[in-house]
């Protein structure tokens, strides 16, 4: 497996979580330490875990990591929603941002699809 930031999925996923924490901080005063901290954590928590588990030398450690982020992606995806619906993200920045969490998707699940499957074995 290629060093985890030659990773398309990676890629993604950072520029995800920097797209996110900018909309983080223009959200409301009163959503600063609820809905803006949660969009911040999940959207960090993508890479971070893409990394860390590419950086695992079990198989089974390394699919726990990319399920993690797999799990932070949909929060982010249903945080993205929930600014959207409460008027907090205009539409063509939530397109804009689904977009790439929809492309950070795939090529997560292409990474997920392309690990061993003997137990153990490296990615």
């Amino acid at each position: 497996m290629p060093p985890y930031r030659n990773l398309a999925a990676w890629k993604h996923a950072q520029r995800l979580a920097v797209e996110c924490a900018k909309l983080a901080r223009h959200l409301p005063p009163y959503e600063q330490e609820a809905l803006a901290d949660e969009l911040r954590r999940s959207s960090y928590r993508v890479p971070i875990s893409i990394a860390d588990g590419i950086a695992r030398r079990d198989r089974r450690e390394c699919r726990a990591g990319l399920d993690t982020a797999r799990a932070a992606l949909a929060e982010v995806e249903t945080i993205l929603a929930i600014a959207r619906d409460l008027g907090y993200a205009d539409g063509a920045t939530y397109e804009r941002l689904e977009a790439i969490a929809v492309e950070t998707s795939k090529t997560l699940y292409g990474l997920l699809r392309k690990l061993p499957e003997a137990e153990g074995a490296r990615p």
